[in-house]
């Protein structure tokens, strides 16, 4: 009995890839587009974490969001031509970022209400976490070799 098709197991790979473009694409486009807006009400207005790291940089929120859409948009191109090499190093380029973002917010999160350093911690691992599957499932899955 064969197993599923190769393109039904690139899926979850897929799907992981495009959950973290939008991850990187949404609030990249919100700063890079609405810099003020966005320091002042990321991840909601309600809870404006990015204003709890005054003072506010125009420059230095436009150029975070055109980054965040470079990322996307490896990502994005990932999930569009799963090749081994590619998706691996979108995933580790998520990596790069994340990893050092958790760190950073890890050690500031007296700042923030219970709720903050929840929902922080959440968004900060959750990247993380995909990254790492979509690195595992790259190994052993049907992606092309370039």
């Amino acid at each position: 009995m064969a197993g599923p098709a190769p393109e039904t197991r690139l899926l979850p790979v897929r799907a992981a890839l495009v959950l973290l473009s939008l991850g990187q694409g949404v609030p990249g486009a919100w700063a890079l587009l609405a810099p003020r807006f966005f320091y002042d009400g990321f991840p909601l207005p309600s809870l404006a974490w990015v204003t709890k790291f005054p003072p506010y940089n125009e420059h230095l929120v436009r150029d975070l969001g055109a980054l965040s859409l470079g990322l996307a948009a490896v990502l994005l191109m990932a999930a569009v031509s799963p090749e081994r090499r590619l998706v691996r190093a979108a995933a580790f380029g998520v990596l790069a970022f994340t990893v050092p973002h958790l760190i950073f917010h890890a050690a500031h999160l007296g700042r923030f209400d219970t709720v903050d350093v929840v929902g922080q911690l959440i968004s900060q691992v959750a990247p993380i976490a995909v990254s790492v599957m979509v690195l595992v499932l790259s190994r052993k899955s049907h992606l092309q070799d370039t």
